[in-house]
């Protein structure tokens, strides 16, 4: 590769460090789901080579996403991770061969873990309003005094 693509490239991932907090919002599960990916495509790149990279860093990236979460975030911080760690790791193989496939596993896995961790607990605590806003009382028995 010659310089140019190379530099284009460190600015592209740089920016999109530095938006990842704005857009995710939680920064365990970004953490996590980051250095998940890495190991995970990582280990998958010395095993499998290339295929084995991307699923390595699908694997690692919903890993640690699932690591990082609470009980709320936990199902779609294992979604995201999978997802953005599996595709960054493929951008990154095609844009920048190996180190480009494990900075591609590192953003995607801690955007897509940090981003599906959000959007599950949201939905959450919709849930608990929807059933919960005033609907459980009505549920319960009402216990009725008769002076008979």
């Amino acid at each position: 590769m010659t310089r140019h693509p190379v530099r284009n490239l460190t600015v592209a991932l740089a920016l999109a460090a530095c938006a990842l907090p704005a857009v995710a919002g939680d920064m365990n599960n970004a953490l996590g789901g980051a250095l998940g990916g890495v190991a995970g495509a990582a280990v998958g790149g010395a095993l499998g080579g290339s295929t084995g990279a991307v699923i390595g860093g699908a694997v690692g990236g919903g890993a640690g996403g699932a690591v990082t979460s609470n009980r709320r975030e936990r199902t779609g911080a294992i979604i995201g991770g999978a997802l953005g760690g599996g595709a960054g790791t493929a951008a990154g193989n095609a844009m920048g061969g190996r180190t480009g496939g494990l900075i591609g596993a590192g953003l995607g896995g801690g955007a897509g873990a940090a981003l599906g961790g959000n959007v599950s607990r949201n939905n959450s605590y919709d849930d608990d309003r929807r059933y919960y806003n005033g609907n459980y009382k009505r549920k319960k028995h009402k216990h009725h005094h008769h002076d008979d």
